[in-house]
């Protein structure tokens, strides 16, 4: 098999399924391993990428091990291993030191004209760097991957988007966030997928009914809603525009719809305030 054959890993990539996309990457690697070269190792960061979202973090970091005392430095290889070391770092609680990491991965991307990864990179500094540089790295993101030629960089102006509203919304400077928000709709409607609008549009609407503006809000609740994606976040929204325009009776059964599918995330389990909310306001 010749490396022109060897399938693009953006391609292959679930990372709702990291598990799956491990063995799909693994795969590849007995052909790959006869070359010895750089798709090997760049094969190894992106399966040691699936291992850290799986959270095995010390089977992350030897697999990285290993393509840092192959890489030669100084090319997407060292790019690509720079950026999976420094998120392994990240997702395992250590953030000081994934930080230079991510500086090193821009500096060295910038170099070679590796845009893609450049933007990448920005990125993972908008969510690794202290919370006061954030939003600073997020708009470099959004200004590189705008102006960049590499349709690829490009593709993560959703993303940025979004990435950057959100730090603007817990900031409460919600004006601002929306403005990101509609950016990031507009850009997902342009370019399709399903679950990117349905996502995009769902935070316009939140951040509108947070501005005083739980009518509109609610009609593109509504309108998501018809989707059938039921996964809690909507029916909580639903229910809070209901609440905010004096419909309490009708806000009930979206109250205990939301806590029983919020309360089976993890992530959102973490905050018991919002679940004690959902699970008094549907009584």
């Amino acid at each position: 098999m010749s490396t022109v054959d060897w399938p693009d890993f953006n391609d292959l990539w679930d990372y709702n399924d990291p598990a799956g996309t491990e063995r799909k990457f693994r795969s590849l690697l007995p052909d790959a391993e006869k070359s010895g070269g750089s798709y090997q190792l760049q094969l190894l960061t992106q399966i040691a990428r699936t291992l850290g979202l799986q959270k095995k973090f010390p089977e992350a970091h030897q697999l990285l091990d290993e393509v840092q005392e192959k890489m030669a430095g100084g090319d997407v290889v060292e790019v690509r291993y720079l950026l999976e070391r420094g998120r392994t770092l990240n997702s395992s609680g250590q953030p000081e030191l994934a930080v230079p990491l991510f500086k090193q991965a821009v500096e060295i991307g910038r170099r070679i004209g590796a845009d893609f990864y450049v933007v990448d990179a920005l990125h993972m500094l908008g969510i690794a760097a202290p919370a006061e540089e954030q939003l600073d790295w997020n708009f470099q993101a959004i200004k590189y991957a705008e102006g960049s030629p590499d349709e690829r960089a490009k593709r993560w102006m959703g993303s940025l988007y979004n990435n950057a509203g959100w730090t603007l919304y817990d900031q409460k400077r919600y004006v601002e966030a929306l403005d990101l928000f509609k950016k990031a709709q507009a850009f997902r409607e342009a370019q399709g997928g399903e679950e990117g609008i349905r996502i995009a549009r769902w935070c316009v609407a939140k951040t509108l009914r947070v501005m005083g503006q739980p009518q509109q809000a609610l009609a593109m609740q509504r309108q998501l809603e018809t989707t059938g994606k039921s996964d809690g976040f909507i029916e909580e929204e639903i229910a809070e525009c209901l609440y905010a325009l004096g419909e309490i009776a009708e806000s009930k059964p979206y109250f205990r719809t939301a806590y029983e599918a919020l309360s089976q995330i993890d992530w959102v389990a973490e905050d018991a305030q919002r679940l004690e909310r959902l699970k008094s306001l549907a009584d």
